[in-house]
């Protein structure tokens, strides 16, 4: 993935990741080019681009349980999508990757309501 990198250190966190596999499986195995920093409960949003595979999860939202620093497992079914493929070059047409955002929490849960990285004045 070497034209367009996600920022390990943001300034708004949880940020997005970068996708480097998703396994075809219940739940989806999902693994992030770098730390995460998510918790378990955070709900997230995949974005799977064109030239890639496995366009059903595109848009798709599950909460994850954190199983690594840069894996971990979301409650989508993914055993009937098409393979996740990450070309080894990029060709050129293509100008997104495949990501990962966070858009939420378990609400019983909130681990990460109180963290705060922004910088204190």
């Amino acid at each position: 993935m070497g034209r367009w990198n996600g920022i390990e250190s943001p300034t708004f966190q949880p940020a997005l990741r970068l996708i480097q596999s998703i396994t075809n499986d219940n739940p989806a195995a999902v693994t992030t080019t770098f730390d995460h920093d998510y918790v378990t409960g955070t709900i997230v949003r995949l974005h799977i681009p064109d030239g890639y595979g496995m366009p059903q999860a595109d848009k798709l939202t599950g909460e994850i349980e954190v199983t690594g620093t840069d894996t971990f497992t979301v409650d989508i079914d993914t055993t009937s999508f098409d393979a996740l493929v990450i070309p080894g070059v990029i060709p050129y047409y293509i100008f997104a990757y495949p990501t990962v955002t966070a858009i939420g929490e378990n609400n019983s849960i909130l681990t990460a309501a109180v963290r705060n990285v922004l910088p204190h004045s």
